[in-house]
């Protein structure tokens, strides 16, 4: 990779906007942060708000990262408020993901509804 395609890749991966789905009463918001080629971890903020049914989800266990040729990552870790309440907030963090995907997906099943909300970037 030249270095202006890696300083590219990561000013483009740094900017990506977050994105949202509201269903079954359940908004959740989610905002990549830093998916750079040499960062340690890939973190996406999530943000889970609703009024009508606690969020017990365990982040860790319901989430995974998907890259363009379709292979599964499950997250490393959640960091962030426990299950319970009607207001979550976190980071959920990834080993990257290796070969310099096109674009990825952040499914997230059960959350309000059983099933899985995706949110969808393109990285180049």
């Amino acid at each position: 990779m030249t270095l202006s395609l890696a300083f590219t890749a990561m000013a483009s991966a740094q900017t990506l906007p977050p994105r949202s789905t509201d269903a079954a009463g359940v908004t959740v918001t989610v905002k990549p942060l830093g998916l750079t080629p040499g960062a340690k971890t890939w973190d996406f903020e999530i943000t889970m708000e609703t009024h009508t049914k606690p969020l017990e989800q365990d982040l860790a266990r319901v989430s995974l990262l998907v890259d363009d040729g379709a292979k599964q990552y499950k997250p490393s870790a959640w960091k962030g408020d426990p299950p319970g309440g009607h207001h979550r907030k976190g980071v959920l963090q990834f080993a990257p993901v290796p070969g310099n995907p096109k674009s990825l997906e952040l499914r997230i099943t059960g959350v309000g509804a059983p099933e899985a909300r995706v949110f969808a970037w393109k990285l180049r």
